[in-house]
């Protein structure tokens, strides 16, 4: 019987596919400590999004947590970590400088091996980071990265197994040192045919010394088949998860896994070659529900959803995307967002749906979904069709690559990215040093590394300003109710409306009115200002009869004397660029806002003075809202 290896992802990639990333440390280091009393030894515990996520959202240190999982595992348990060849830890690809420093502070901080993959599968942006890893004793992963295309879509070459192994091959060719090789569908879109195909020529490249892993989500409910497929065609290893964040949007769970495996040739165990026991794992499941229970996990990081074939969307960015559009509120958006990725994948050249490709993809398809089709290119997706993140599988639409480069005011290229990187004074490790020195902060390489790859949020981190954004049950409860009691009200304004009673205090003495009513059984306070100067009446509050008074509605801006600038998509205010009082010209930045991690700067369409600024730092917008009077 042939025992098959299998990896724990659930402290990094199930976190990041079920929760958003945003787990705090503390919190999950019981249910580490059980699963390794279970006998797991070879665990996912950082790098992707559980990288910048601890600074965004947990006010919580990376390297810290990467620490802990060492000193709590001991020295011969495998700690992974999720790397993206030249982006590293980031949507941003980087110099070399900050990749080499990446290697060397995660081989510091206790981690043991880095599965280092490129979304488009070019092998250059492999290279250096691959000699990076090796040269500070880390088992290099290389990875290639899969994914269906759509149905309906006529690409021959690209995502098909000829393809996978000819990237293989490519690796090889460049004498990039590695230790094992992973296959990796992040959106679980692939078909078994593919997988066993895939895995088999690998097999024949590689040899039977080198091990083959296999990485596949539940997202499109196909997991089960494809990891059984990838185990006949060869692979040694695969990839799995605990409840609570297995199924769904995550991976596979441990105790199905050997159920399916139930009866065949093949058995899963650890590196020792101790079979896994169902009763130890079950156990460990226990236990981590236990330490997850506070946290909010989305209807949509639970379900299998078949549509996601259509638009490859992976499991460990959809969750991310659907935490912040809660951020935004503006979740209701997310169906039309996934619908658009289809023809964004289509016209970007094929590159596989994983971070920070797929990120790219769902900026552009919020975007186009917000801002209107092909409107506003996003920066990320953008420089992706000019070649600015690598060659894409395939060549990007003619007409997108000559819209992006009008809109960036870039030209395509085909050099190396490295070579940009470095190229690039806002880039590296020199102007993050001197962002610390400015804020009086220390220069610790990781310190450093931090902002080269974190930013403004980063920083904020650094001086105690992070703000904390896990999301908890509890409070999205709260956040529930608050909202079925502004529907309430809103509902009862309408009836308030209808019922007459705003003509009935326009013939009024012209003072302030109060009223009681009950609309489908609920009764409401309801108060109302006087007509003034013609106008009419105005319904100042409603409140349920058992609450407290609801705050007067603020009155609205003056009318007249000024510019509205409006928000052109649903985010979060970053920034007030230009404050009241400021002179500025047309085009100029008035405020920033951001969502789905990308920024978009509200300029001023006049010359002329701000008038008043409408919103405030950390204020959620809706599309359309005005932020600004110029």
């Amino acid at each position: 019987m042939k025992q098959i290896r299998y990896t724990d992802l659930s402290f990094r990639d199930g976190f990041q596919s079920c929760l958003g990333a945003r787990v705090r440390t503390e919190d999950f280091l019981p249910a580490f400590e059980a699963a390794l009393e279970a006998g797991t030894d070879s665990f996912e515990i950082g790098g992707g999004a559980r990288f910048q996520s601890l600074y965004f959202y947990c006010q919580q240190d990376a390297f810290e947590m990467m620490q802990s999982c060492r000193d709590i595992a001991g020295p011969d348990v495998n700690l992974q970590t999720l790397a993206r060849g030249a982006n590293v830890v980031g949507l941003v690809s980087q110099c070399r400088d900050v990749i080499e420093l990446h290697a060397k502070l995660f081989a510091k901080h206790g981690v043991s091996m880095i599965r280092n993959f490129d979304a488009l599968n070019d092998v250059r942006n492999l290279d250096f980071s691959g000699r990076c890893i090796k040269k500070h004793d880390m088992h290099h992963q290389v990875v290639v990265t899969m994914m269906a295309l759509p149905p309906g879509l006529t690409e021959d070459y690209a995502h098909t197994p000829q393809f996978y192994a000819d990237t293989l091959k490519k690796i090889i060719e460049a004498d990039i040192p590695y230790d094992s090789v992973c296959f990796k569908d992040a959106s679980g879109t692939s078909t078994p045919h593919t997988v066993h195909e895939t895995i088999k020529m690998a097999r024949d490249i590689v040899g039977a010394d080198v091990d083959i892993e296999f990485h596949y989500h539940t997202t499109a409910g196909s997991a089960g088949n494809c990891l059984t497929a990838a185990i006949e065609g060869g692979a040694d290893i695969i990839d799995l998860c605990m409840a609570p964040v297995s199924g769904g949007t995550s991976h596979m769970d441990i105790l199905s896994m050997w159920h399916i495996l139930r009866g065949t040739d093949y058995v899963l165990a650890n590196s020792k070659g101790e079979e896994m026991s169902f009763e130890a794992i079950f156990k460990a499941e226990e236990k981590f529900k236990e330490c997850m229970a506070p946290y909010f996990m989305g209807q949509e990081a639970k379900e299998t959803n078949p549509l996601i074939v259509m638009s490859p969307m992976p499991g460990g960015a959809l969750t991310a995307n659907t935490q912040m559009m809660r951020d935004n509120n503006c979740m209701h958006l997310y169906n039309d967002a996934i619908k658009a990725m289809r023809e964004v994948v289509e016209k970007g050249g094929y590159g596989t749906s994983v971070t920070p490709v797929s990120q790219f993809y769902f900026q552009q398809a919020f975007s186009n979904v917000t801002q209107g089709l092909w409107t506003k290119m996003t920066e990320g997706y953008g420089k992706m069709v000019l070649g600015y993140f690598g060659k894409t599988p395939t060549a990007p639409d003619p007409e997108i690559v000559k819209l992006a480069s009008e809109q960036l005011g870039l030209e395509p290229t085909t050099e190396n990215v490295h070579d940009i990187n470095d190229k690039d004074p806002k880039l590296g490790l020199a102007p993050a040093r001197k962002m610390l020195e400015d804020s009086g902060l220390e220069t610790t390489e990781e310190n450093t590394f931090i902002i080269a790859t974190c930013g403004e949020k980063g920083l904020a981190y650094l001086k105690g300003d992070a703000p904390l954004m896990t999301r908890m049950a509890a409070d999205e409860e709260k956040a529930q109710a608050a909202k079925t009691l502004k529907a309430d009200k809103d509902y009862a304004k309408q009836m308030f409306d209808e019922m007459g009673l705003k003509a009935a205090v326009s013939g009024s003495d012209g003072g302030p009115a109060s009223y009681s009513i009950t609309v489908d059984g609920k009764a409401y306070h309801v108060d109302v200002a006087p007509a003034v100067a013609g106008a009419a009446p105005q319904i100042t509050s409603v409140a349920p009869v058992a609450a407290a008074p609801v705050a007067a509605v603020a009155p609205a801006a003056p009318a007249g004397g000024g510019t509205e600038l409006a928000a052109p998509m649903p985010g979060t205010v970053l920034k007030i660029v230009a404050e009241e009082g400021a002179a500025v010209a047309s085009g100029d930045t008035v405020v920033v806002i951001e969502a789905m991690k990308m920024e978009q700067e509200i300029k001023s369409t006049v010359d002329g003075t701000v008038q008043s600024i409408e919103v405030g730092v950390g204020d959620t917008v809706e599309a359309g809202q005005v932020v600004a009077i110029v």
